[in-house]
């Protein structure tokens, strides 16, 4: 059972193996994903709503709820569906603030920003 406090998001992650589905149990859940041509698809999930999230592709879930918590089950395509978050794997690996600075078009101190520095 996965739960989502109030005002919480599962950050852009994306499972490089595997599908997923989202059935919400209890609450209200905003969920979005970007498709392979870049576009964004947003959905608000409530009780007994599913979703499904294409393997590889970018996703997030938020509760925008001040005061209620969000209850989900998750299943997956694969055993080991594998789980990459985007803000960990680029701003925390290692990767140059060079290289993360010419990818995305922004200044050093941006850079910085973004990783919490």
């Amino acid at each position: 059972m996965l739960q989502y406090p109030p005002q919480t998001l599962n950050a852009l992650h994306l499972h490089p193996r595997g599908s997923e589905l989202l059935f919400v149990v209890q609450g209200v859940l905003d969920v979005g994903l970007v498709d392979s041509t870049n576009k964004l698809f947003t959905q608000t999930l409530h009780e007994g709503d599913l979703f499904a999230f294409p393997k590889g592709l970018v996703h997030f879930q938020i509760n925008w709820d001040r005061n209620q918590t969000v209850k989900a089950v998750a299943g997956f395509s694969s055993s080991n569906p594998g789980l990459i978050r985007l803000p960990t794997n680029l701003f925390k690996s290692g990767i140059s603030d060079a290289v993360l600075q010419k990818s995305f078009g922004v200044s050093a101190d941006a850079i910085k920003s973004l990783k919490g520095l």
